[in-house]
């Protein structure tokens, strides 16, 4: 048998172990080739160093590219990028105005019309006055009672209608009118008496110096029989703005009052609170008409 001649031939591959290596010529000797081998490696090495600069400088470009990339989108999206030439105009930046602002000069509320002024004074309190616009309708209602209303009357000469000390007070401070009015509920009857005076000063004055013994006389009509004529009666005296008001109440049987007669106090507390309050609306009234006017 014969080799090496007839065999087939294997290609040798300097990096791939157990490969054949060609000989130099077909001598006897098969010494390697060393110049030829050294020749092929240097030739791989330098193709490999120049495929390692080529992407290395590649990648080194596109990095370059993506960087310029994203300066220049920044520079495109952002207009106020350090360069003053891309601020918005004067007139657009929200807050910043040349027009003039609108001052007003600082004003207040007046304050509040007080009706006791209206009602303290006769220069001031001017509306119309009698028995009818202070005591309106024909009864009277305080919480659950209702009392019948009896007869009016109005007098200029204010001592006629008094009795006791009353009439030297009412004369001393000037009283001007006299405006009476009866009132009736189960046999307990009341006379209310509104004493007008010039001033507020005057009515308190009148006040100030009635006592026990300042009373004022009881009116009779309308369904109302005379009542403490002689009889002992319950009196009471108080004064708002310029008005005195006074109340006398008894039984119309000619009973005198005892203060166990409960009944006869509640009756006169009922009028001489109805009395204050038409004499404080009357107030109110006029307060309020001028305000509106």
């Amino acid at each position: 048998m014969s080799y090496g001649q007839g065999g087939p031939q294997s290609q040798w591959d300097p990096w791939k172990p157990n490969s054949q290596q060609p000989w130099n010529g077909g001598g006897g000797s098969q010494t390697p080739d060393w110049a030829a081998l050294a020749e092929a490696s240097e030739t791989r090495n330098r193709r490999r160093r120049l495929l390692f600069i080529g992407g290395g400088a590649l990648a080194t470009l596109a990095i370059g590219a993506a960087v310029a990339f994203a300066v220049v989108s920044a520079n495109g999206d952002n207009n106020a990028s350090g360069d003053p030439s891309n601020l918005p105009a004067t007139a657009s930046i929200p807050g910043d105005s040349s027009d003039p602002v609108p001052s007003f000069e600082p004003t207040s509320a007046p304050p509040p019309l007080d009706p006791k002024d209206f009602i303290s004074s006769a220069t001031k309190d001017t509306a119309p006055l009698s028995a009818e616009t202070l005591f309106p309708g024909t009864q009277l209602t305080m919480g659950e009672t209702v009392y019948k209303k009896g007869a009016t009357a109005d007098t200029r000469n204010c001592a006629s209608v008094a009795q006791g000390t009353l009439p030297k007070v009412l004369t001393s401070n000037g009283c001007t009118r006299l405006l009476r009015v009866s009132y009736i509920k189960d046999g307990v009857a009341v006379t209310v008496g509104v004493a007008v005076f010039d001033t507020e000063a005057k009515a308190t004055a009148a006040k100030l110096k009635a006592d026990k013994k300042s009373i004022v006389k009881s009116l009779a009509g309308k369904g109302i029989k005379a009542f403490c004529d002689s009889a002992i009666c319950r009196s009471t005296t108080n004064s708002y703005g310029r008005y005195a008001y006074f109340t006398i109440t008894g039984f119309t049987s000619g009973k005198d009052v005892t203060t166990k007669d409960t009944r006869v106090f509640s009756t006169g507390d009922d009028l001489a609170e109805f009395a204050f309050r038409q004499i404080r609306r009357r107030g109110e009234a006029q307060a309020s008409a001028a305000a509106n006017g």
